[in-house]
């Protein structure tokens, strides 16, 4: 359960891991008949949990555009924990878009993905009201056309899409990884291999310390 007081920051005194959290706080108190609201209220509010870690700038969204692949290439995009960063890593949200041709999405735990690993600068915290902005610890990591295949970590399932069709999955912060862990979207085309095609990976996220 989350507290929110009046002026202050709120508290967590429930499960982490429930979509929604609750908050409390005081009723209103009443004199001579005269409504009066105080500078401490009680009241109970229904959260979504990733609004909440929102306004505990702990929410951050990303992604990799122009990830080419096909005629014999594949590519990819993940989150990546490094190992001195504190947090653990949830995944909340990933799509995949902007693909004209059909495409295998496979999404791996914790795997060494191939090819040259370059860093995104397209991430922004989702709560740009903070002063100063959060910064992230979690790097969004991508590389274009290699003929390699990820190799150790877990195959934990796959997507098959459509020309012109967006993946897109909710996970609601139940993918958690570890400092040294990640989260990695490989993508290719078996069903039609001779063909090039393009690709934007977009995921969402929070972090916790640990």
């Amino acid at each position: 359960m989350y507290n929110y007081m009046y002026r202050n920051k709120p508290r967590f005194d429930g499960n982490l891991y429930n979509q929604n959290i609750y908050c409390t706080q005081e009723t209103p108190q009443e004199n001579n008949n005269t409504l009066i609201y105080p500078d401490k209220m009680n009241y109970v509010v229904d959260v979504p949990i990733n609004l909440a870690k929102s306004l505990e700038g702990k929410y951050f969204i990303g992604f990799a555009d122009y990830l080419s692949f096909g005629e014999g290439t594949n590519t990819w995009a993940r989150l990546y924990n490094p190992p001195d960063s504190g947090v653990n890593l949830h995944v909340t949200v990933w799509t995949v878009s902007d693909i004209a041709s059909s495409y295998t999405a496979q999404i791996w735990f914790n795997t060494n993905a191939p090819g040259l690993v370059e860093n995104s600068r397209n991430i922004t915290p989702a709560n740009t009201a903070m002063v100063p902005l959060p910064m992230p610890k979690i790097r969004l990591q991508y590389t274009n056309s290699t003929r390699g295949i990820p190799s150790g970590g877990v195959l934990a399932f796959l997507r098959r899409g459509q020309p012109g069709t967006t993946l897109v999955d909710d996970e609601q912060g139940k993918f958690i990884f570890p400092p040294g862990g990640s989260f990695t979207i490989f993508l290719s085309n078996p069903q039609t291999p001779s063909q090039f095609a393009s690709a934007s990976i977009a995921f969402g996220w929070w972090e916790e310390p640990r």
